[in-house]
């Protein structure tokens, strides 16, 4: 699976997340090794790097400036699944590096 140059937003989160519907993420990706950037809603600026196996699934790490002018840190793995529209769906289960230690999970659809 192939995510260069494809956009995501999430559309389901746990209250602890910082990402919103209204914070948009742009893959690229170079053979296996996946980057993006990221903003909106409470996210000033994100950034995250990431590997992805044979399969499609993430194994990512991130970092992004909220609002507050905090700098925020975590850990991530992303399942993807194929929606009827042909579309991707990642599944996330991640857990803040930074902050309070707190795991939660996410659910981003491509745009």
């Amino acid at each position: 699976m192939n995510y260069h140059n494809k956009k995501f937003k999430p559309v389901q989160n746990t209250p602890n997340a910082e990402t919103s519907e209204d914070t948009i993420f742009h893959y690229e990706q170079q053979g296996s090794i996946l980057t993006c950037t990221y903003s909106g809603g409470q996210i000033t600026k994100g950034q995250l790097i990431a590997i992805v196996d044979e399969t499609g699934n993430i194994d990512m790490r991130y970092h992004q400036v909220n609002r507050k002018g905090e700098l925020m840190t975590g850990i991530c793995t992303s399942s993807p699944e194929i929606m009827a529209n042909g579309k991707i769906r990642l599944h996330e289960n991640w857990q803040w590096t930074s902050g309070d230690l707190s795991k939660g999970q996410s659910v981003l659809e491509e745009l």
